[in-house]
């Protein structure tokens, strides 16, 4: 047996444990209750001119930090001949630094143990959500915000290759970043690790069970443990429902997907030759139907978001006060898979998606993502009718995920997967396809494939 082989069955036996001897699911909640009232968290808006070390840099027509580093919000123009709208401007996150996303993790009485943090981002919903351990961009953990190095970061610095067991670039919002990444990290370690009050270990079954619920398990440890296979030689003593050993089983077969790994890859090349996608850099003062105001950046109809500026004090943090502008939705959105049996199999359909921000024009997306923007013309968004008009015993995953609260200032997405019967169009457009969870699985781990929505949502998939 293989060192590859073992891991995945570390991971799947800890996705099956919600026993934790240290503490129980339900007092997480309880745990994360008292975080919450142990960490001071201050975020006020405030004018652009308030900002501390932040400017508007008419010259290169940008927002960004004195020292260089962090981001910048620019403008950009998007050509492109996707979709019904074949040209756009918009303002956007441009962060070319690749930060960590990594969470340790350590094998206690024969289980797989993570270890999450109580964190506190600006823009969070409700404060306090499970991090992973650590959670940093380049500047922060080069200090170039003069505060602390991030907690645990020296595990990943140094980490041997051996120690590593799950490495993947992958992508943010393109929707909202150039062409962003992050490392998505998980390191395995055997010693004593002093564990800091704000820090908790949990199994990955208790991680998935968190899911269910809305906005406690943040976008950045959703990401991570998207990239987790759980192909397995071990024989099942839980006791799964019909959905949850579903899944398990889509999971692991690699004989009755209706495509191939050579059709899929066929699928997604055609349409990137296909499909063209151009942008224009332009400063934030002239791009079209957006303008520039002493408290915000805002689209001239009140439209998809905003750009803000906030003043923050959080009292756990590396550095305890500090200003930044924050991309601020104007409304909720809505992702969702759609899930089906095919060839006894569930597969999932997926969706390829061009955003302006993607690394290689088109991602990997959920059947449904209408990302912060109104979804008035249902006719126009295929599947938006069948998931909004979906029956109770079809839906099987229905939650409010936060997005990243270190960019976006309360920002939510109602979260779904459901279940279509044989009823369900057979037909599908062209940018869709149907893939098992083992197939979606393998594509994680490669870079920019499948896109962050596409992620958060699979992360949801539990065993038990």
């Amino acid at each position: 047996m293989n060192h590859k082989t073992i891991n995945e069955n570390q991971f799947l036996n800890s996705a099956l444990t919600e026993e934790n001897p240290l503490i129980t699911t339900s007092k997480v909640m309880e745990w994360l209750k008292n975080r919450n009232e142990a960490i001071n968290v201050e975020v006020t808006k405030i004018p652009f001119e308030q900002l501390d070390h932040w400017f508007l840099d008419k010259t290169n027509g940008m927002l960004k930090h004195s020292s260089g580093k962090f981001f910048t919000i620019e403008g950009i123009n998007v050509k492109t001949n996707w979709g019904a709208e074949k040209e756009w401007e918009q303002p956007i996150i441009n962060q070319p630094e690749i930060g960590y996303l990594g969470i340790i993790t350590k094998e206690i009485n024969g289980i797989l143990y993570f270890l999450l943090q109580a964190k506190v981002e600006p823009g969070n919903v409700n404060n306090v959500q499970l991090s992973p351990t650590l959670q940093a961009t380049k500047s922060n953990y080069t200090q170039v915000h003069q505060g602390n190095k991030p907690r645990y970061l020296e595990y990943f610095q140094n980490a041997t290759r051996d120690e590593i067991i799950l490495d993947q670039l992958q992508s943010e919002q393109g929707a909202r970043f150039l062409k962003k990444r992050n490392r998505n990290i998980i390191i395995k370690i055997d010693g004593d690790i002093n564990v800091h009050e704000d820090f908790i270990w949990l199994t990955l079954g208790q991680i998935k069970k968190l899911i269910q619920k809305d906005n406690l398990v943040n976008m950045d440890t959703r990401t991570v443990i998207s990239g987790i296979s759980f192909e397995h030689s071990i024989s099942l003593e839980q006791k799964l429902n019909d959905f949850e050993l579903g899944m398990l089983q889509s999971a692991n077969d690699k004989n009755n997907s209706k495509y191939n790994f050579d059709d899929i890859i066929k699928w997604i090349t055609d349409l990137k030759c296909k499909y063209e996608l151009t942008l224009e850099s332009k400063s934030i003062f002239n791009i079209k139907n957006w303008h520039v105001t002493p408290y915000d950046i805002r689209h001239e109809e009140n439209k998809y978001f905003r750009v803000i500026a906030a003043q923050v004090a959080i009292s756990n943090r590396e550095v305890k006060t500090w200003s930044q502008p924050l991309v601020e939705p104007l409304q909720e959105g809505i992702i969702a898979f759609v899930v089906k049996k095919i060839n006894g199999i569930y597969h999932f359909l997926v969706q390829a998606k061009l955003e302006s921000g993607n690394f290689d024009i088109i991602e990997m997306a959920p059947t449904v993502q209408c990302i912060t923007g109104s979804y008035d013309n249902k006719s126009s968004l295929p599947f938006l009718d069948f998931v909004l008009n979906a029956k109770d015993e079809q839906i099987k995953f229905n939650t409010l995920q936060s997005e990243e609260g270190g960019r976006f200032y309360r920002e939510q997405n109602k979260s779904m997967i459901i279940e279509a019967d044989e009823s369900f169009p057979y037909k599908i457009p062209e940018n869709y396809i149907w893939l098992t969870l083992n197939q979606i699985n393998y594509f994680l781990k490669f870079n920019n494939y499948l896109n962050i929505q596409a992620r958060s949502l699979i992360s949801a998939v539990k065993f038990i």
